[in-house]
């Protein structure tokens, strides 16, 4: 089933990460979509694919800085785990202001890139499961088709499972 899409013009924070995907060499069209695709659940309805598919951008602070997971929608972060497996201190969910600050973008919208810094990301081992997954584009009406792949190429992350039990 293909997602139903608007044919409005890209929103600006959507057109920063398609010129990001672009410089990349990263294939996968920025679409915007007419439902809503703020959580992985609405992101699967919209999309027709398993939750499990999605790439859901969760922003953590660690050590003093933010980090990016990008986490598949099938499961939540066992934030003791993953910070044991990712040698970093605490991981603690990062507030909506900490999130726009370091990202640019707003929670429920955000992207694996096009935020003013890099981040330190780990991509969730479980999204290597499917052979094309989406991620946020920008805004909660925006995402782009990818790989793991392609996400670990794109933000420089590393691959580790994110979820408990998972070792």
């Amino acid at each position: 089933m293909e997602p139903t899409t608007t044919s409005l013009p890209l929103p600006a924070r959507s057109e920063q990460v398609a010129r990001a995907l672009a410089a990349a060499g990263i294939p996968g069209a920025v679409r915007q979509l007419a439902d809503s695709a703020r959580t992985a659940a609405e992101a699967a309805a919209a999309l027709g694919c398993e939750v499990g598919a999605i790439a859901n951008s969760l922003v953590f602070l660690s050590d003093g800085r933010a980090v990016l997971v990008l986490a598949s929608g099938r499961h939540k972060v066992d934030t003791a785990a993953l910070a044991a497996r990712w040698g970093r201190g605490r991981l603690r969910r990062a507030t909506p202001e900490q999130v726009r600050e370091a990202t640019g973008q707003a929670i429920g919208g955000v992207a694996p890139t096009g935020h003013p810094a890099p981040l330190p990301t780990v991509v969730d081992r479980a999204l290597t499961e499917h052979p094309r997954v989406w991620a946020a584009a920008g805004t909660p009406h925006t995402v782009f088709p990818t790989t793991a792949e392609e996400l670990l190429r794109l933000t420089g992350g590393i691959l580790l499972p994110v979820g408990p039990d998972e070792d």
